[in-house]
């Protein structure tokens, strides 16, 4: 199978991708021929020399990088097709399947997987509407509670209203009188922490919001859940899944349970520390506590019309034993510490079989879109 894997990315995760992407060049059945496009901070595209991959096999240390070399610049051909869509130098890559292992935005929000969509190649991971729904915190959050699911209290604040001081301060005031001390801000669409923090004071706040309106011109303010985090992979295609074909049937791994050391599981305790947090998988609940978790995660999943693979991260309260749902990330961290391979290794699906699932799925879905008319 001729395999495009893309990574990097104009996103706060670019760094994050590469390193994704490196485990993924580690992993992949040796019978995949692999093509690597590297999208640099900028958003052009380049192809990369062959010779990273044989260097990443071999050199555990290696970590992909992006090689700006303009006659390497790739063109993506709207309708190309899988053999015509990627041109570079005067020749087409083919691609069987594209698996963008790319995270936030610009990445994780729609917009790659609308370009691939208009390209006419199969992908890994969700579609447009699903992946740009779930970007965002505050739209992910309203479709769950429509279908009934549990998600921690919060506000909505836009710049708009920051721009009016008398709906800016009347909001504040809302949030604070409704949740209290401590609050937790995040921007919307926004990923691996950036921009988060806890607020337990007036002037923490004010600084919380003023860092997070750098990431996002849309700020969530949440009640600050005693918590203790747990997550759960899910695989499968929610809106065509047929027991004909096994791999879209929707499947539950883990849950996993994250015990950070830091004062929350923010972007120094995912990455830069290797000591900033214990995974614990399974996590330590009880087995019908851990059913209605794997349940619950492929409700929520199926609510946002997901597909390929996604994260679904949970908050227990430490106080209530109340169950929340957090986020979704659609395409998770696939480092080699990851949270989503490491649950599914833990239910025995390997991370080379866990890749060739992702391209089946994509494959289906794919095939399940071009059957569809599109004129009379």
């Amino acid at each position: 199978m001729n395999v495009v894997l893309l990574y990097g990315g104009k996103s706060g995760e670019h760094e994050i991708s590469l390193i994704s992407c490196t485990s993924v060049v580690r992993n992949i059945n040796k019978n995949h021929q692999v093509s690597l496009i590297s999208v640099s901070k900028d958003g052009r595209w380049y192809l990369e020399d062959a010779k990273y991959i044989e260097e990443i096999k071999s050199n555990p240390d290696a970590v992909l990088s992006v090689h700006a070399i303009e006659k390497n610049r790739v063109s993506v051909v709207p309708g190309g097709g899988r053999e015509k869509s990627f041109y570079v130098d005067g020749y087409y890559i083919p691609c069987d399947v594209a698996f963008p292992v790319m995270h936030g935005t610009y990445s994780e929000d729609g917009t790659i997987q609308g370009l691939l969509e208009m390209a006419g190649v199969p992908y890994v991971g969700c579609g447009v509407l699903s992946s740009s729904a779930t970007m965002d915190k505050e739209f992910t959050k309203i479709l769950w509670k429509n279908e009934g699911l549990p998600v921690v209290p919060y506000f909505c604040i836009t710049r708009a209203e920051v721009n009016d001081s008398v709906v800016y301060d009347k909001k504040i005031s809302q949030a604070i009188d409704a949740f209290g001390y401590p609050l937790f801000v995040k921007p919307c669409c926004a990923g691996s922490s950036d921009g988060a923090s806890k607020a337990s004071t007036f002037k923490e706040l004010s600084i919380a919001l003023m860092e997070a309106f750098q990431w996002d011109n849309k700020v969530l303010i949440e009640k600050s859940i005693n918590a203790r985090e747990v997550e759960c992979s899910v695989t499968g295609n929610s809106v065509t899944c047929s027991f004909d074909k096994p791999e879209t049937v929707l499947t539950a791994y883990g849950p996993g349970e994250i015990v950070p050391k830091h004062t929350f599981y923010d972007y120094d305790a995912k990455y830069n520390d290797p000591d900033g947090a214990e995974l614990k998988i399974p996590a330590s609940l009880p087995e019908e506590t851990l059913s209605y978790i794997r349940d619950t995660a492929k409700k929520a999943y199926a609510a946002v019309n997901a597909s390929g693979l996604s994260r679904v991260d949970f908050f227990i309260d430490k106080d209530t034993n109340e169950i929340y749902l957090n986020e979704i990330n659609t395409i998770p961290g696939f480092t080699s510490i990851s949270m989503f391979p490491k649950m599914c290794e833990s239910a025995g699906l390997d991370y080379t079989s866990l890749i060739d699932l992702l391209f089946a799925q994509a494959k289906a879905r794919f095939e399940s879109v071009i059957t569809l008319r599109t004129s009379r």
